[in-house]
């Protein structure tokens, strides 16, 4: 019994490691997004953190366009990057898990 359970703490700090090394792979994951027009791109990397922002100059001109480009377009990209987050970490945490009858 405590051999088992020793052997399944080692294989959850096993998977805690390869989820943390996967969150750190994900920084370099870039995710790009833009208008429909090109007006605006966005950049963000799997993680959800922005690494850039590009903006038409003729979306200078109107404040409320730029504020409606730049939360349709943020929206998208974050969507987009949770879904690639989600399907690593969930991979990897369902590799690291011991084989529980109906728990996947």
């Amino acid at each position: 019994m405590f051999g088992d359970l020793m052997g399944m703490m080692g294989k959850l700090r096993e998977t805690q490691q390869k989820i943390e090394e996967t969150k750190i792979r994900l920084n370099s994951v870039l995710i790009d997004e833009q208008s429909t027009d090109g007006l605006l791109k966005v950049t963000l990397n799997a993680n959800r953190e922005i690494k850039s922002i590009t903006v038409d100059d003729s979306l200078l001109q109107d404040k409320e366009q730029l504020e409606d480009y730049l939360v349709l377009v943020l929206n998208k990209a974050i969507a987009k990057a949770t879904n690639v987050n989600e399907a690593e970490l969930g991979a990897v945490a369902k590799e690291g898990m011991p084989d529980i009858p109906g728990l996947f």
